[in-house]
């Protein structure tokens, strides 16, 4: 009979890998050469059965709710009901926040910003979009998107992961798995910081879940080391480096063929694809090397970090063919001096995503680029706070709100979805946060519905059980 010990070992999943799969450390080191070959095995073909219009996305995420229907929704008839209260027949069963609730009461208020015509579609837009104005032909505006929270972090995680719990794996890492890498010496998901302030932005908005972790977003700072602990210690060379990674490679491959743990091989590559970093990422942020009009067009600054200087850095990322790109930028959670808040907001931001819709267009990059702009959700139009000293605010609103969408397979010059009076309910062709991630997913010529990863004895996909491809989106 064999001891305790031994039987648990060979009962063990991981053991079971490292007898079944044989050449499994084959894989691994082949993975480094072919980014594409843990997702194929993973996924299979059918995922290529839909021609795909976007090789990669740009996500200009708004982080804390940008409000609606003082940007791209204008609702003159709160101006003419100014001070009274929203009927009970609009809010219906709507689920507000603590802050609504302690307040007690629904005072509408108008938006203070006036609205004009632009492009040739003659889209509203109100007047602290000047550049968004320029472009208004090249984008299509949904105004009729609508999500499940009403709260900050379940939203967000919603949006980003199709899922209120956490734990879930993030967009970004969806399209990696799915899709695999066009680089092999950038990651094939990164992630871009700016905004001093507002709600805080967790890791786990660009994690893995359950996914392989070589699936994670990656964080390049804009100051300092682009990445933390890429860069060699002091004192160690560039061949004492790659002598130290040989090694280290040797010990985790036998390692990896002994257990069959799918994340030595992981470990493996992401220690292959850091040394390339090394190299790849410090040409990459330095935007200094960019023409004088280029960085004047985004109003980007060499060596100030801003989400100007992301937007640029975003259209680098394109370039060198990274699959998803993802900007946060707060400060967009406006409870009370909404008037100053916003026009702040818009005045770091309006520009620089402009530039970068039409520097992609120039460059013959916005057909293969899907490029979104949006936040978690939108904004009440009741206020809180005092609005005859502008320092009102508005609060979170789940029912409608608006994002907009350019490239990669979208109908440039479209208005989709149409909200009540209020801009509280949506009456024509709602998008619901699954509809959206479906789409884009589609866009990428990938099937919502086929993207899947079995944890935990089920099936998980990043629409979970819903999702519709939003067809009237499409070219």
């Amino acid at each position: 009979m064999q001891p305790r010990q031994e039987l648990n070992k060979t009962l063990t999943r991981r053991t079971f890998l490292g007898r079944s799969l044989t050449g499994i450390g084959g894989l691994a080191l082949a993975s480094l050469l072919n980014g594409d070959i843990f997702r194929s095995v993973a996924v299979g073909s059918s995922l290529n059965q839909i021609a795909p219009k976007a090789k990669r996305v740009i996500f200009l995420f708004m982080s804390g709710g940008p409000s609606h229907i003082d940007l791209f929704d204008p609702k003159p008839r709160l101006q003419q009901l100014q001070g009274q209260e929203l009927p009970p027949s609009v809010r219906g069963d709507q689920r507000f926040s603590a802050n609504t609730i302690r307040q007690g009461n629904f005072p509408i208020v108008g938006s203070p910003f006036h609205f004009e015509r632009h492009g040739r579609s003659g889209v509203e837009l109100a007047n602290l979009l000047p550049h968004t104005a320029k472009i208004v032909d090249d984008i299509a505006i949904v105004r009729g998107m609508h999500t499940d929270s009403v709260n900050h972090d379940p939203a967000v995680t919603f949006l980003l992961t199709g899922s209120l719990q956490t734990g879930r794996p993030t967009i970004g890492s969806w399209v990696s798995y799915g899709l695999g890498s066009l680089n092999r010496n950038l990651p094939e998901y990164v992630v871009l910081l700016s905004g001093s302030d507002g709600q805080p932005l967790r890791s786990r908005y660009w994690g893995n879940g359950f996914l392989p972790g070589g699936h994670q977003g990656v964080q390049l700072r804009s100051g300092g080391d682009p990445v933390l602990y890429v860069s060699n210690p002091p004192g160690m060379s560039d061949r004492s480096r790659r002598q130290l990674l040989d090694g280290l490679g040797a010990l985790n491959q036998i390692r990896l063929e002994a257990v069959g743990d799918p994340e030595i091989a992981t470990r493996i590559n992401a220690y292959e694809l850091a040394y390339r970093m090394q190299t790849s990422v410090p040409e990459l942020m330095d935007i200094s090397r960019e023409p004088a009009g280029v960085l004047e067009s985004y109003g980007a600054l060499p060596g100030q970090p801003s989400f100007a200087a992301n937007c640029l850095l975003a259209r680098r990322l394109a370039e060198r063919d990274v699959r998803f790109i993802q900007l946060y930028h707060r400060d967009w959670d406006h409870h009370s001096h909404l008037p100053a808040e916003l026009t702040r907001q818009c005045q770091l931001t309006d520009q620089p995503a402009a530039a970068l819709v039409r520097d992609l267009n120039q460059r013959g990059l916005l057909d293969e680029t899907l490029v979104v702009w949006g936040g978690e959700f939108g904004r009440t139009p009741f206020r809180q706070g005092d609005v005859s000293a502008g320092q009102f605010g508005r609060d979170h609103h789940s029912r409608c709100f608006t994002m907009w969408l350019a490239g990669g397979g979208i109908r440039p010059g479209l208005v989709l979805g149409k909200t009540d009076d209020f801009g509280f309910n949506v009456l024509e062709d709602p998008v619901h946060v699954h509809d959206l991630q479906a789409t884009i997913l589609h866009c990428l010529g990938v099937d919502h519905e086929k993207l899947t990863y079995r944890s935990q004895g089920r099936d998980f996909r990043l629409t979970d059980l819903d999702g519709t491809v939003v067809e009237k989106l499409l070219l």
